[in-house]
């Protein structure tokens, strides 16, 4: 990647730094992250990165934010690429089929938001809530739709203690059972398809290593057969 002219660092320097940030991350892994190396990479003082991040946390977090962003957006946007009433269940199929295209494009973005986590890193939660929830929102707007066409039985489906989720269940069902129940259901689901993107994306997927689409698609027509009353 070629070097970016001054003037091109002072026109957009956050985003350089961020590229810079991911790069980086691709090479050596998000424990490695370092400011200095990125104005190093960059030729640039570490001061200047500094006006934008102070810390490498800070940017660690707009890292994350970020990757946030751009998974919820590629989720819904398959969601809403299909309208109408009928549509249910091939809203939620785009959606599972849009959640590993994009893990598959921004592996270190994956891995950053639900890998292992950075050394000395303690996310923000209070800053990362609403970006972490508009990237299930897809997930639970659909099973939403279908809990309210009566499709989805919720006996014996565990709810989660509002009081020890850090304000996730309070933020986005209030305390409302069936938001609760479909907020379980979306939480039994991601557990797994994350469980199969992760190994794929890590090349611990045998035998299916090089290509787990067969496997994933089945895995989601296995999870609709378990909780919608249509199958």
């Amino acid at each position: 990647m070629a070097r970016p002219t001054k003037q091109q660092q002072q026109a957009n320097l956050p985003e350089i730094i961020k590229d810079a940030a991911w790069k980086q991350i691709t090479g050596s892994g998000a424990s490695s992250l370092s400011l200095r190396g990125i104005a190093r990479e960059l030729g640039i003082t570490a001061p200047a990165i500094y006006n934008y991040f102070p810390d490498r946390d800070a940017l660690v977090t707009t890292l994350i934010i970020d990757a946030y962003a751009s998974f919820g957006d590629r989720q819904l946007d398959a969601m809403n690429s299909i309208p109408g009433p009928g549509k249910e269940l091939d809203r939620l199929r785009a959606t599972g089929l849009a959640y590993r295209a994009w893990a598959l494009e921004h592996p270190h973005r994956y891995m950053l938001i639900f890998g292992n986590p950075v050394p000395g890193y303690v996310p923000p939660m209070q800053e990362l809530m609403p970006v972490m929830m508009r990237s299930i929102s897809a997930l639970t707007g659909i099973i939403g739709e279908i809990y309210a066409l009566g499709l989805i039985n919720p006996h014996g489906i565990p709810l989660p203690k509002v009081e020890t989720t850090q304000g996730f269940c309070d933020t986005m069902a209030k305390g409302d059972e069936t938001m609760l129940t479909v907020l379980s259901i979306a939480m039994l689901i991601w557990s797994r398809v994350h469980g199969l993107v992760s190994l794929e994306i890590t090349g611990k997927l045998p035998p299916f290593a090089h290509d787990g689409a067969a496997l994933y698609e089945f895995e989601l027509e296995s999870i609709a057969r378990q909780f919608i009353c249509l199958y």
